[in-house]
């Protein structure tokens, strides 16, 4: 390899346990998410004025914010925005009592990875290295 500054690569700042985890919600919460928009347009429970296809572009847009959200996680306000989706997701259960399931589980798993990740975070050594493959052998 060569040493010009296009081979070299600046290590890559370590990630804490909030942000490993946090996207891998948001991620799988994304596909269901849009099953949801779908499952809504199917049972046709949108109000009369609200054309039924907008609960696909619903859910297409909420599964992409899932996707944008669990990409920029390592932003300040991806925490503040992931539990902004879970209330969306929760308000959804209005129109399909079945989305309640979705937000207890993935809202409990994010509550998790937010909270319990930063708990954990907080505990461990200012200088341990959050990533097993970067220890010396």
């Amino acid at each position: 390899m060569s040493d010009t500054p296009s081979a070299q690569r600046r290590p890559r700042a370590q990630r804490s346990l909030v942000q490993k985890l946090a996207p891998i919600v948001l991620g799988f919460e994304a596909i269901v998410v849009f099953l949801g928009g779908l499952t809504i347009f199917g049972l046709r429970v949108l109000p009369d004025p609200i054309a039924d296809w907008w609960a696909i572009v619903g859910g297409a847009v909420l599964a992409l914010a899932c996707i944008a959200i669990a990409g920029l996680i390592t932003k300040p306000w991806a925490i503040a925005a992931g539990w902004a989706v879970q209330l969306i997701v929760g308000l959804s259960a209005f129109l399909v009592p079945a989305m309640l399931m979705v937000v207890l589980v993935f809202g409990g798993m994010w509550g998790y990875a937010t909270i319990m990740g930063a708990k954990l975070d907080a505990r461990r050594p200012a200088g341990a290295e959050t990533d097993s493959s970067t220890e010396s052998e």
